[in-house]
C-alpha cells in the first residue's frame, strides 16, 4: 500500500479515494472511503488508455458480473460500479468496481514477507481457491484468474479478487485499430499445444500456484529461459521443496494430460475435508503476516481523506479528473521518461510492518512486451456492412510449440464469404470468463503469429490518408524462441507489474519502438463461444487479443493469442450495447425463473413439499409457510403448522398437514386453519398416541404408523407369592386415513419397533389389492436385527381392510439395501453391489444389473418402460423395466463417494436431476446426457456455520426447484 500520486483519481462515485492498495496490468486498486458513511472499500479501477477501448470496457464489466454472481464465501461482495450517466460528454467513460475492504495481503507480498507457507496454511489456501473453482465449474466455465497478485491472504481466509483474464493478466496494453492485447501470467500444457482451455486447465493453474505458496518460486523455473514452454509441456515439476503430505495431490494438478487432474471439488476435500473456513477457524497466518494484516488494518483506519478529495466530495459526483502532473514537468518531459521505463517513477510509499522482509525482484522477472506480428497488407475496405471476414479475423487454434523453434506457416487461406463467424460478443454476459465446448468451433488456421483482428477499414472506409500503414510480414522462416527478429509496431505503452517470483533469464532480442525485448508470440484460441444473431446493423467490430506471455520466467518466449469480436456498431462505437438476452449454454445452469431465501430468522427448513404446482410449502420448527411457485415470494405463515410433515393436497381447496399433535388442513390462500383433528380426539381409544412419519400416500389416502404406551397389570400372585410389578408396553399400528373425508379406513397391529416404539415404515409399492412396505433399519429392535440374520423384509398389507398376508425377504438383500416395486408386482432391490428384480409375491429373482466395484445403488426411480438408477460412485443410469438391459450410465463427476444421489423426473419425464450434498446434475432421461450442472454458494461466510445441507429437488410441469438449506432456487426443465 502506498500514497496517492498526483495523477490519480480522488472520487469514485460516493468513495474519496485514501492510498493506492497495488496495481495490476489493467487496473489499479485503492482503498477508499464513503465519507458520508464511513464504508470503506477496494476500488479497482481500470487504467484510462485501456478503458477507452470498447472491447476492453466490455470484458472487464463482464467480469464485474462474474464477481456479482460468485459474491459469498471467499468472494467479497461488490458494492457499486461506475455509472455511465456521470460522465462528461466527450470523456471517456470511468470503468470501476468496488467491493468491501477486507484487510489482506496479496499472496505474493505475504511471500516477500514471511517466504513460503506452512503446510495447514497451505491447505486453507488451496480448499479455499477450489471451492469457488468447484463452483465456477460447475456452471460450465473456466475461471482463469487465478496469479499470485489476485488471491489475498485475509485473516479469515483466502480472497480471490480476479474473475478473468484481465484481472490476472501479466500485461495489457491498447494497439491500433480498437485492439487490445492481454498478456496472461501462465500457460498450461494443453494451450501450449494450441488446446483448447477447460475446466481442467484451472487446477493446472491451481497447482503452480500451491507450489509458488510452498516454495516462493515456481517448479518449472530451472534450465534455459528459450526451453519454458518445452518444460511445462514435457518436464516434471519440480516438488522436492513442497510438503511431502501435499505433494503428490500438487504433481496430480499439473499433470501433463487434462483428464488425469483432479476436479476442484476433489481438491478442496483432500485438503480440507471440513471446509476452508471450518480449518481456518481460531486462524490460519503465521504470526508475521497476521501482525501485518493487522498492521494494515490499522493504517487503514488512520487513512485521512486528501483535502482535494474532501472538497471534491462536497461538490462533485463520480470519478474527479486527474491531477494534473507536477508543475515544473514539461509534458514532453514526461512522455520521454514514460518511454524509457514503463513503470512509474517509486513513489513515497506508507509505513510498512516491523521486520518484514522484501523478496529482491530480480530483473528480468519483469513481464516483457510481446506484441502478436501482423499479417501482411492492408485489407481492402469493405462497401457494406455485410462485408466477407477474412479468414485472419477468428479465432484461431494452433499447432503444437517444437520448442526451441517454431515453423510460420505460408500464405494465408483466401478470405471466406462469411460475415460473421461466431466467434463471441464480448460485452454479452457469459458467467465467468469460459463456457466449456459450447458455440461454433473456430475455423482451423496454421499461421501461428497472424494478428487476429478485423481492421476498421474493413467496415468504416475512411480517407487514404487515414488508413494506416500495412505491416509487413516476417520472412516464411522458422521463428526462433531464443532470438527471432519482430516487425516493428507504432508505440504503444504497455503497464505490468514486475513479477512477484524468481525467474529465468530472459533471452536478449533486438528493440524496436516499441521497447526490448520483444519475441514471437505463439497463438491459442480462448474456447469458442457462441455465435451471437447477426446484427444487420453492426459496421464495426474491435477485437480482444489474449496474449499469454512471459512472467517471472514461467513463460519465456511463447504466449497464446485469441480473438473475441465485440459487436460494436460504425455509429456508436463508445456506446454502451443494449444488453443481449442471457443464452442458456451446455453446462451452465440455466437463469432461474426466481429465488426464494427462507428468513434466517427462522428456523431452519425441515420439510418442503409442492401443492397442486401452486404453492411451495414449507415447514420449521416454528411454522409452516408457503412461496407462490409462480413468483417464488411468500404468501402466508402459520405458527400451528410448526414441525409439521411433507405437506398434501387435501382436495382441491385445502393444504394438509401433519403435526406432531394433530392434523391440520389449511387455506392456501391466506393459512388460515379450516379444520382441525386431534390424534387425542381422532384416535380417543389410543390414549397417547405418537404418530411417526407419513409411510406413503395415494390420491386422499395417506399412510402412517402410530404407537401408544399401555399398562399390563401384573398376573395376580398364588397365595403366599408377592404381587408382580406392572409392565408398560408399547404398542405398534399402521393406518390409513383418508385426508378428504377426515376418517381413519383401517388400523392393523404391527410389532413395534427400537424405543421410542414407533416403527418406521416407508411404502415401496402400491398395487390394487395390496400395498407393499418396508420397515427402515434403524427403527428395527434388537430381537428383530438379530432374527433377520443381515436380510430385509418387505411386508404385503390388504388395501381395504389392512390385514398383513405376507412377509418375505429377497436374495440376499440386506436391512438397509435400497428397494422399490411398481404396480405390475415387480420388485427393485440393492444386493450387494448391483440392483436386481424380482417378482414380488414369489421372490423369484427376474434379472440383474452389475454396479461398480466397490458401490451400491440407492434407491431407483421407475418411469414408465425404463427405471432410473442412483449408485454411491455418483454414477446415474437407466435400464429397461423389462429385462434390465442398461441404457445409459453417467456420472454426476462429483468427487468421491457419498450417498447415491437422489432422483427427481421433470413433469414431462424428459428430465433427470440428480442431488447430493455436493451439486445437483441434470440429465436428460432418455440418453443420459449432461444437460447442466448447479451449485449455490457452497460454503457460509467465514465468520458463520458452514452450509453442509444436501440439496433437495421438486418438480411440477417445467419447472424443478432446487432447495439447499434456506435457499430455493426455480429452473426451467424439459
Amino acid at each position: 500500500m502506498e500514497a496517492l500520486r498526483q495523477d490519480d483519481p480522488r472520487r469514485f462515485g460516493r468513495f474519496t479515494a485514501l492510498a493506492r492498495f497495488d496495481e495490476g496490468a489493467s487496473a489499479v486498486r485503492y482503498v477508499a472511503r464513503d465519507i458520508a458513511s464511513g464504508e470503506t472499500a477496494l476500488i479497482t479501477a481500470a487504467r484510462p488508455e485501456l478503458a477507452a477501448v470498447p472491447v476492453f470496457s466490455r470484458r472487464f464489466q463482464a467480469e464485474a458480473r462474474t464477481a456479482e454472481r460468485l459474491a459469498g464465501g471467499w468472494v467479497t461482495p461488490p458494492l457499486d460500479t461506475g455509472d455511465p450517466a456521470e460522465t462528461p460528454a466527450g470523456e471517456t467513460e470511468p470503468l470501476w468496481t468496488a467491493a468491501g475492504y477486507v484487510p489482506a495481503l496479496p499472496l505474493a507480498e505475504a511471500i516477500g514477507i514471511a517466504g513460503p507457507l506452512p503446510e495447514r496454511a497451505l491447505r486453507i489456501l488451496g480448499a479455499g481457491i477450489a471451492e469457488i473453482l468447484s463452483r465456477v465449474h460447475a456452471a460450465g466455465s473456466v475461471l482463469q484468474g487465478l496469479a499470485p497478485g489476485t488471491v489475498l491472504l485475509a485473516a479469515d481466509g483466502p480472497r480471490l479478487t480476479a474473475f478473468g483474464p484481465l484481472g490476472a493478466a501479466a500485461s495489457a496494453e491498447a494497439r491500433p485499430g480498437g485492439q487490445l492485447s492481454v498478456r496472461l501470467g501462465y500457460l498450461t500444457p494443453e494451450q501450449i499445444e494450441g488446446k483448447e482451455v477447460s475446466a481442467a486447465s484451472d487446477l493446472f493453474v491451481l497447482g503452480l500456484l500451491l507450489a509458488y505458496a510452498a516454495t516462493g518460486t515456481t517448479p518449472f523455473t530451472e534450465g534455459p529461459a528459450e526451453e519454458a514452454t518445452r518444460r511445462i509441456a514435457e518436464d516434471e515439476p519440480e516438488l522436492d521443496s513442497v510438503p511431502e503430505e501435499l505433494r503428490e495431490l500438487i504433481a496430480n494438478c499439473l499433470a501433463k494430460d487434462p483428464d488425469q487432474r483432479p476436479t476442484a471439488g476433489t481438491v478442496a476435500a483432500e485438503l480440507a475435508l471440513e471446509g476452508a473456513a471450518g480449518l481456518a477457524r481460531g486462524g490460519w497466518l503465521p504470526e508475521p503476516l497476521a501482525a501485518a494484516v493487522a498492521d494494515q488494518e490499522a493504517r487503514v483506519l488512520t487513512l485521512e481523506v486528501p483535502e482535494e478529495g474532501a472538497a471534491a466530495a462536497e461538490h462533485e459526483q463520480g470519478v474527479a479528473p486527474a491531477a494534473p502532473g507536477d508543475a515544473g514537468t514539461k509534458p514532453d518531459q514526461a512522455d520521454a521518461a514514460a518511454h524509457e521505463d514503463a513503470r512509474p517513477e517509486a513513489p513515497r510509499t506508507l509505513r510498512e510492518p516491523e521486520g518484514a522482509r522484501t523478496a529482491p525482484e530480480p530483473e528480468d522477472a519483469r513481464p516483457e512486451d510481446a506484441p502478436p506480428v501482423t499479417a501482411s497488407g492492408a485489407p481492402k475496405a469493405a462497401e457494406s456492412p455485410a462485408a466477407p471476414e477474412p479468414e485472419d479475423a477468428r479465432p484461431l487454434p494452433a499447432p503444437p510449440v517444437d520448442a526451441p523453434a517454431l515453423q510460420k506457416p505460408a500464405d494465408a487461406p483466401a478470405p471466406s464469404g462469411n460475415a460473421d463467424t461466431g466467434n463471441g460478443d464480448i460485452g454479452e454476459d457469459r458467467g465467468t470468463t469460459r463456457f466449456l465446448n459450447t458455440g461454433p468451433r473456430p475455423p482451423q488456421n496454421d499461421r501461428p503469429t497472424t494478428q487476429l483482428a478485423l481492421p476498421h477499414e474493413l467496415t468504416a472506409p475512411r480517407a487514404p490518408d487515414a488508413l494506416p500503414a500495412p505491416h509487413p510480414v516476417q520472412p516464411a522462416a522458422p521463428l526462433a524462441l531464443p532470438a527471432a527478429p519482430v516487425t516493428p509496431q507504432p508505440h504503444s505503452h504497455t503497464h505490468g507489474g514486475p513479477a512477484p517470483y524468481p525467474a529465468a533469464a530472459l533471452p536478449a532480442r533486438p528493440a524496436g519502438p516499441a521497447g526490448p525485448g520483444q519475441g514471437p508470440m505463439v497463438s491459442l484460441p480462448l474456447p469458442p463461444a457462441p455465435a451471437p444473431a447477426p446484427d444487420p446493423a453492426a459496421s464495426r467490430r474491435t477485437l480482444l487479443t489474449i496474449a499469454a506471455a512471459a512472467v517471472g520466467g514461467l513463460i519465456v518466449g511463447g504466449g497464446s493469442v485469441a480473438a473475441l469480436g465485440s459487436g460494436d456498431t460504425a455509429r456508436a462505437t463508445d456506446d454502451k450495447p443494449a444488453p443481449k438476452p442471457r443464452r442458456t449454454l451446455p453446462g451452465q445452469a440455466p437463469e432461474p425463473r426466481w429465488i426464494y431465501a427462507h428468513p434466517a430468522s427462522e428456523s431452519s427448513p425441515l420439510t418442503t413439499a409442492l401443492w397442486q404446482d401452486k404453492l411451495l410449502v414449507v415447514t420449521s420448527e416454528s411454522q409452516a409457510s408457503a412461496v407462490d411457485l409462480r413468483t417464488g415470494k411468500r404468501l402466508w405463515q402459520r405458527a400451528d403448522g410448526a414441525k409439521g410433515q411433507v405437506a398434501l393436497a387435501a382436495g382441491a381447496d385445502l393444504v394438509f398437514v401433519a403435526s406432531p399433535t394433530e392434523f391440520l388442513w389449511l387455506s392456501p390462500k391466506d393459512g388460515k386453519v379450516v379444520h382441525r383433528v386431534r390424534y387425542t380426539e381422532a384416535f380417543d381409544d389410543l390414549p397417547g398416541l405418537t404418530v411417526g412419519r407419513l409411510a406413503g400416500s395415494s390420491g386422499p389416502v395417506i399412510w402412517f404408523t402410530g404407537s401408544h404406551t399401555v399398562t399390563v397389570k401384573a398376573p395376580k400372585p398364588k397365595k403366599g407369592k408377592k404381587k408382580g410389578k406392572d409392565k408398560e408396553v408399547v404398542e405398534a399400528y399402521f393406518f390409513a386415513y383418508d385426508i378428504v373425508q377426515r376418517k381413519e379406513l383401517w388400523r392393523t397391529p404391527v410389532p413395534a419397533g427400537r424405543a421410542p416404539g414407533t416403527p418406521a415404515y416407508r411404502v415401496v409399492a402400491e398395487r390394487s389389492a395390496d400395498v407393499l412396505v418396508r420397515q427402515d433399519a434403524v427403527s428395527l429392535t434388537a430381537a428383530e436385527v438379530k432374527k433377520a440374520k443381515g436380510k430385509g423384509s418387505v411386508r404385503s398389507f390388504d388395501q381395504k381392510t389392512g390385514k398383513l398376508l405376507w412377509t418375505r425377504q429377497y436374495g440376499a438383500a440386506s436391512l438397509e439395501a435400497a428397494t422399490s416395486g411398481d404396480e405390475d408386482g415387480s420388485l427393485y432391490a440393492a444386493v450387494g453391489q448391483d440392483l436386481q428384480a424380482f417378482e414380488a409375491d414369489t421372490a423369484k429373482p427376474l434379472w440383474r444389473v452389475e454396479g461398480s466395484d466397490g458401490s451400491w445403488f440407492g434407491t431407483p426411480l421407475i418411469a414408465g418402460p425404463l427405471i432410473h438408477t442412483t449408485e454411491r460412485s455418483r454414477l446415474v443410469g437407466a435400464v429397461e423395466r423389462e429385462s434390465g438391459r442398461l441404457v445409459w450410465r453417467r456420472s454426476t463427476e462429483v468427487p468421491g463417494t457419498g450417498p447415491a444421489p437422489s432422483l427427481t423426473l421433470s413433469g414431462s419425464e424428459k428430465t433427470l436431476i440428480a442431488a447430493d450434498a455436493i451439486q445437483v446434475t441434470v440429465f436428460s432421461a432418455a440418453d443420459g446426457e449432461r444437460l447442466w450442472k448447479f451449485q449455490d454458494i457452497g460454503s457460509a461466510d467465514p465468520k458463520g456455520e458452514t452450509v453442509s445441507a444436501s440439496y433437495r429437488t421438486l418438480a411440477f410441469g417445467e419447472t424443478v426447484v432446487v432447495q439447499r438449506d434456506r435457499s430455493f432456487y426455480a429452473f426451467p426443465v424439459a
